[in-house]
């Protein structure tokens, strides 16, 4: 008889306690929301560079001086356009020799002996200019560095893999210009691994699909990756769901009294974008989720923490 009046004494001072803490909404509630169909998507984000697809150093076949360099930095050239004048160092002597003994001879060793022509070995861009008219180089110096075109490489984490499959479209931007986004789809990922930090990636290529004029090789660039997405998920914001021993719960106006109590309901959670959060099961849409004052949030967590 006594254990079970102590056990009804219990049940009147937690039932007083509830009342103390959800007896005045308008004073406890301090934001409502209820369900609604979003679109959600998971994303993370990798770093990647702005790169050639295919650098290519253009090299003179022989010692010897630059005459003429034709293009500059930027300039798109076709295969077999000629790009540089060289002279090699045999003919550098004789046209500086013929130059000393006046304008007739130089005129005359000019027409004889010609500089020889470099061309481009491929349709492309110059990307550098390393050297310029009148300086002596050797054949494993570059005149000049050309591309046929720039795409953007990222190395992968092995356990990101799965969600980037060659075809995929990927959103980015370049760090010089995070208000610029652009497109890109990948076209190749590597078959062997790379080792980096003691990490296993994987280096994949990416094609933009329209490149922004301020591209330069060497950028670094961020890639938007999408690892899940649902659409016309019910969804509410995140700061409505308390984490609590495992349990997702929300505080959700009453049907008892009109609504002028509030509850706690227990829900299960779906797919998150980092700002809403699905809602499974547990709440329906007709139901008013909200968000409780401090005072009452400790109110609230005082007497959860005496239970």
């Amino acid at each position: 008889m006594k254990k079970l009046f102590v056990i009804f004494g219990a049940l009147i001072i937690a039932g007083t306690a509830c009342f103390l803490i959800f007896k005045s909404p308008r004073q406890q509630i301090d934001k409502e929301a209820q369900l609604k169909q979003r679109n959600l998507s998971v994303e993370f984000r990798e770093t990647g560079a702005v790169s050639p697809r295919n650098r290519l150093e253009i090299k003179p076949p022989f010692a010897g001086r630059i005459e003429e360099i034709l293009v500059n930095e930027g300039d798109t050239v076709k295969k077999g356009q000629v790009i540089v004048w060289m002279s090699s160092s045999e003919r550098a002597a004789m046209i500086d020799a013929a130059r000393s003994m006046g304008g007739e001879e130089y005129q005359r060793w000019t027409e004889i002996y010609k500089p020889t022509p470099i061309v481009a070995p491929m349709d492309g861009f110059i990307i550098l200019r390393q050297n310029e008219p009148g300086q002596t180089i050797t054949a494993a110096d570059a005149v000049l560095v050309m591309a046929d075109d720039l795409i953007i490489e990222s190395d992968i984490d092995e356990t990101d893999l799965r969600y980037i499959k060659t075809g995929n479209k990927l959103k980015m931007y370049l760090d010089a210009y995070p208000d610029e986004t652009f497109e890109g789809v990948v076209e190749h990922i590597a078959y062997e691994s790379t080792i980096i930090s003691n990490v296993t990636v994987y280096m994949i290529k990416i094609r933009p699909l329209k490149k922004p004029s301020v591209f330069r090789a060497g950028m670094t660039a961020t890639i938007t990756v999408t690892s899940g997405s649902k659409e016309g998920a019910w969804s509410i914001p995140n700061n409505f769901i308390t984490d609590s021993k495992g349990k997702k719960t929300v505080f959700v106006k009453s049907a008892k009294n009109n609504g002028k109590t509030v509850e706690t309901k227990e829900v299960e959670t779906g797919i998150t974008d980092g700002r809403f959060t699905e809602i499974v099961s547990g709440l329906s849409p007709e139901e008013t989720a909200v968000t409780l004052t401090a005072k009452a949030k400790e109110k609230a967590k005082s007497f959860m923490s005496r239970r």
